[in-house]
């Protein structure tokens, strides 16, 4: 079991995928670290894909990206209503540039392209966002997990255990 210090940021709207929430988030919660979940509003309530609900802990406006270790962004179709919004994007641009850690899944590579952060990244994402991605300047793959320097992407919630595996890898080099 890997431990990890340190404190994290989600993000969440409605649509979001369940599993690419709950699992990292669990995953993360269990190895010893702080995770906090952001969505437009503080104390609103969520709806995932599959109707299970998550309450965000903080509002996206108040989030800083000095104040955490690293961004998991799950998939689901939130992620492409979040990437309309500039703090969103702002922050997914300062994690990056700080060399922490960016890991998305499934359709949340969105939010990467839109942050306009994928420029010669090796990743992998859903495949119904290829072109997205290849379009933003990635070298796109098929593979489980592809962690490339501080970006940690997986395709789809079949692939939890290896994102996961990657996430810890990195923040074991870290």
């Amino acid at each position: 079991m890997s431990s990890v210090k340190g404190k994290f940021l989600f993000f969440v709207e409605d649509v979001y995928e369940d599993l690419e929430l709950w699992y990292p988030k669990l995953r993360l919660i269990e190895a010893g670290a702080e995770v906090v979940v952001a969505g437009t509003k503080s104390g609103a309530l969520y709806s995932g894909k599959h109707s299970y609900p998550c309450t965000s802990d903080a509002a996206l406006s108040d989030m800083k990206e000095k104040d955490f270790t690293g961004l998991v962004i799950p998939g689901g179709f939130a992620p492409d209503k979040l990437r309309r919004l500039d703090k969103v994007k702002e922050l997914t641009r300062e994690f990056m540039n700080a060399g922490k850690l960016v890991a998305h899944i499934c359709h949340a590579g969105w939010i990467p392209a839109s942050a306009g952060i994928c420029k010669g990244f090796r990743m992998t994402s859903t495949l119904g966002i290829k072109d997205d991605l290849v379009n933003a300047g990635a070298i796109w793959v098929d593979e489980p997990v592809v962690v490339d320097r501080n970006m940690v992407s997986s395709r789809r919630p079949d692939d939890l255990p290896w994102f996961m595996r990657g996430i810890f890898e990195f923040l074991g080099k870290n």
